[in-house]
């Protein structure tokens, strides 16, 4: 017979699939852009006034006299919308704390912060990152070639995955976590940026186990992880990064082999 707790965890389980699955991030999106749509999200404008001032600031930079109902610039202002203001229920803690985080660390620590809200909105994102951070630590560098195949052996041979994969590692181009090299189509990493606050380390694992189909994984490969590969984590014991996060409990398998894991949110949870 299942128990109250089992049927709340099997549900939490079967809510996240659908995000994971999704492709969603098709645009090419620049740092600047989720910045100054946080900054909108912190100064208390609501979905109208965030749009009309993001349609004004991308007037002048994405489709340049298009009327398509939904052309690029609508597609990067859902993407933009949806990473800080319209996230999925089940994010909202997340999005929350991830602005307060905005407001209290120097500004060289927003582009984790971004990074992670991106990955736990968008898996897809994550999992071009943990390709290219795979290939960066085999090889020293990473071949979009490479990079695209491994995407469509996850994701399927389809030109929508094709295209999305390219704008992503467009993206990383943009946000300056990937360096063009001499040769066509094979990227460098940028050095990494350190981070050290424990709270923003605890926020990042949080941010990457939404990014993941079961919610969950030893702590370890958390901090080690490839699509955190624009970073340098500081270690924290498991201990600490549970106190930090209400939202994170700890299943203990040996003396170094800590699981971590999202608490189950219940409905009302998500609503309150």
């Amino acid at each position: 017979m299942t128990s109250h707790n089992e049927s709340r965890t099997q549900d939490a389980r079967r809510a996240t699939p659908r995000r994971i699955r999704q492709i969603g991030f098709s645009q090419r999106v620049r740092l600047e852009w989720l910045e100054q749509t946080a900054n909108l999200v912190l100064s208390g404008n609501d979905r109208i006034a965030v749009n009309d001032a993001l349609q004004e600031l991308l007037q002048d930079k994405v489709s340049i006299g298009g009327q398509a109902v939904r052309g690029n610039r609508e597609k990067i202002i859902t993407i933009l919308l949806k990473v800080w203001l319209t996230a999925p229920a089940e994010l909202k803690s997340l999005r929350v704390s991830g602005l307060e985080l905005l407001k209290r660390v120097p500004r060289l620590d927003h582009l984790p912060v971004h990074w992670g809200m991106v990955m736990a909105v968008y898996p897809f994102w994550a999992d071009v990152a943990s390709q290219v951070g795979r290939l960066l630590r085999l090889q020293g560098s990473a071949a979009a070639a490479h990079v695209q195949r491994r995407i469509r052996e996850q994701h399927g041979e389809r030109e929508t995955v094709s295209r999305a994969a390219r704008r992503v590692l467009r993206s990383f181009l943009d946000w300056g976590v990937l360096k063009k090299t001499d040769a066509k189509g094979i990227y460098s990493a940028a050095p990494p940026v350190t981070v050290d606050s424990p709270a923003l380390i605890a926020w990042l694992v949080e941010a990457s186990l939404h990014s993941r189909t079961n919610g969950s994984a030893p702590l370890r490969d958390l901090l080690d992880s490839p699509s955190l590969f624009p970073f340098r984590l500081a270690h924290i014991s498991a201990e600490h990064l549970a106190s930090l996060s209400p939202r994170m409990e700890l299943l203990r398998h040996g003396l170094d082999d800590d699981l971590v894991m999202l608490h189950c949110q219940t409905a009302d949870d998500i609503r309150s």
